[in-house]
């Protein structure tokens, strides 16, 4: 049985009433706010049974409002990053506002993580929907948004709903930071990463796909067996990873993959994630620099934390070899998260993206050993 409450979290000036909701399950606590539909804490238990919140986020509302980082954001309309904030759709050039160096990121200034979202209470849950109006940060179309929360035992599950009126360039996520040591420790060094993936993305200086794929064999890149991210990062040659794993190509069927795994081993957490999404973005944090003060006073630093966002390519706008992430009219898209605790805990997060209302739903089980990966790549 799911328990589900609101109160009134505080007020936006010029938007109103921002709202935090509260699932609570036997095994899990999770709050969402009405501002970005946003994860502001997820509780889980650790094998000394405690409880602990493993998302990033802030005290109070001013946090979000003031924040650059998308802690805990839904992220829109296109995720990641656009070159030069420029794209051509139906022959018509659209140039948005660069908000990231010469490109645009996440949607724009005030993209769907800085909207206030409807709420109504569903069974086990919320039900978030936006409107996103025609030239919404300089995007063609008017797009309908729903975001579906529930809770069942130890499954938290989010349904993502986009449909427009005009072709427009769609790549919805969820931007939640996980520490599976709990938000406030320090980093995540000792945290064991796997990313099936045999192939990324290279970026340019600005983080911009260069149109390539490359293998990961014989590269800091190859993650397809679990590595310490603490021992990885010391062979990266930037600041840290920000960058799109291909786990599938345009000739593939479009299915449900294994995607990523992050294990904590002294608690006993683990994230699992499976994705239709041709790509997943692993982030881990590079930009926390200790100016950011989250919940409890805690100082969020540079790997303080980690991202994994399935995704289509990034810029796919732009990269005719890529995935087209283009919604047409009359076009429903349709992605579905589920993320089930387990004690001892065991996280596991399924983004099931379609291109059209069917769906296809895989279901997963706790391993013995919650360090080794559950299936090969």
């Amino acid at each position: 049985m799911t328990r589900v409450s609101c109160q009134q979290w505080g007020t936006v000036p010029g938007l109103g009433r921002v709202d935090l909701w509260v699932l609570e399950s036997p095994q899990v606590k999770v709050e969402v706010l009405t501002l970005g539909a946003i994860i502001r804490s997820v509780f889980s238990r650790g094998k000394n049974g405690q409880m602990e919140d493993v998302v990033l986020g802030f005290d109070d509302l001013e946090g979000y409002l003031s924040d650059k980082r998308y802690l805990g954001a839904v992220v829109g309309r296109v995720a990641n990053r656009i070159a030069g904030g420029r794209f051509v759709v139906d022959g018509k050039e659209y140039q948005l506002e660069t908000n990231n160096g010469p490109n645009a990121i996440h949607g724009g200034v005030k993209g769907f993580n800085k909207a206030l979202w409807l709420a109504t209470e569903v069974q086990g849950g919320v039900q978030l929907s936006l409107s996103s109006p025609d030239g919404d940060q300089g995007y063609p179309g008017e797009v309908q948004v729903c975001v579906i929360y529930t809770l069942q035992g130890e499954t938290l599950t989010a349904e993502y709903q986009a449909r427009s009126n005009r072709t427009t360039p769609i790549n919805i996520t969820n931007h939640s930071y996980f520490n599976l040591a709990g938000q406030a420790a320090a980093d995540v060094y000792d945290h064991q990463v796997s990313i099936c993936a045999q192939s990324f993305l290279p970026v340019d200086e600005t983080s911009i796909p260069t149109g390539e794929t490359r293998a990961v064999q014989g590269t800091p890149f190859d993650l397809r067996d679990p590595v310490l991210i603490g021992a990885r990062l010391k062979e990266l040659p930037g600041p840290g990873f920000d960058h799109n794993f291909c786990l599938s190509f345009p000739s593939d069927p479009w299915m449900e993959r294994h995607a990523a795994r992050v294990c904590h081993p002294a608690s006993g957490r683990v994230l699992e994630v499976s994705t239709s999404q041709p790509g997943v973005q692993f982030y881990t944090a590079n930009f926390l620099d200790g100016s950011v003060q989250g919940k409890g006073g805690t100082k969020y630093r540079k790997h303080g934390a980690f991202c994994l966002e399935t995704q289509n390519w990034p810029d796919a706008v732009n990269q005719v070899c890529f995935f087209s992430n283009t919604l047409k009219a009359a076009e429903v898209q349709i992605h579905r998260v589920f993320a089930c605790l387990f004690r001892p805990p065991f996280l596991t997060v399924s983004f099931v993206p379609v291109r059209s209302i069917t769906t296809s739903l895989a279901s997963l089980s706790p391993p013995s050993d919650p360090c080794h990966p559950l299936r090969d790549c």
